[in-house]
């Protein structure tokens, strides 16, 4: 468990991630109350540990595999041998297709462009249900691995979302966008803002929730295939 003063902290937030446990505390904030907080998140703490991977994965094994996860489920998987490196979804599964002596950075750099097109499509069909009713729109986006979280937007506007996303149901995805994307209108985490997460996606708890389980494990499998 690894305890981190930062300044710029609100309140007090416990987070799991593939490297292990990590609580942050404003400079205000006593031991005591943060020993409190642990031991009120204690249940939570136990089970997103039990959930962490205890060891690193093996990478993708090249011509064997027959599956990659996408979006929330698994999507047959066929190998072809062509002169570029580079994965396409097609009707009967992702064809990737490799150069016979690719490297395994050819691999992965091939599944990561897979992964961000894919990632970039749902977000072409899912922002022009929002946007209109935001008070702008986000100047930029990025999709890339996120060590903690699922999404953040920066001060600028700039909306970035965990790239593991695409691996879920597209339904956390979803909400994890509008959660973003509401605040741009909320720049905080007040009843307010959520009130705005409610109006857009009634049963974001059930996303929530469902992140809180699995999220840990859709990290990993994004890590073992990309980093």
């Amino acid at each position: 468990m690894r305890w981190v003063r930062d300044a710029r902290a609100r309140r007090l937030r416990l987070i799991v991630s593939e490297k292990g446990a990590r609580l942050t505390l404003p400079r205000s904030v006593s031991e005591r109350a943060a020993l409190a907080f642990l031991h009120e998140h204690r249940s939570w703490l136990a089970d997103q540990l039990s959930r962490r991977p205890t060891a690193s994965a093996e990478p993708l094994r090249r011509g064997v595999e027959p599956s990659l996860p996408l979006r929330g489920t698994d999507v047959p998987l066929h190998w072809r041998e062509g002169r570029y490196a580079r994965a396409e979804l097609r009707d009967e599964g992702v064809v990737l297709q490799l150069p016979e002596r690719a490297s395994d950075a050819q691999l992965k750099s091939a599944l990561r462009d897979f992964y961000t097109q894919q990632a970039r499509q749902d977000l072409g069909t899912w922002l022009p249900r929002y946007l209109p009713g935001l008070p702008r729109a986000p100047l930029a986006f990025k999709l890339r691995p996120l060590s903690s979280l699922w999404g953040s937007l920066s001060p600028t506007d700039a909306l970035s979302l965990d790239l593991s996303l695409v691996l879920g149901r597209p339904g956390a995805f979803e909400y994890v966008l509008v959660h973003e994307l509401c605040h741009l209108i909320h720049a905080n985490h007040s009843p307010r803002f959520w009130r705005e997460v409610a109006a857009r996606w009634p049963h974001w708890r059930d996303e929530r929730s469902y992140l809180r389980g699995e999220g840990l494990s859709l990290k990993a499998q994004l890590a073992r295939l990309i980093a």
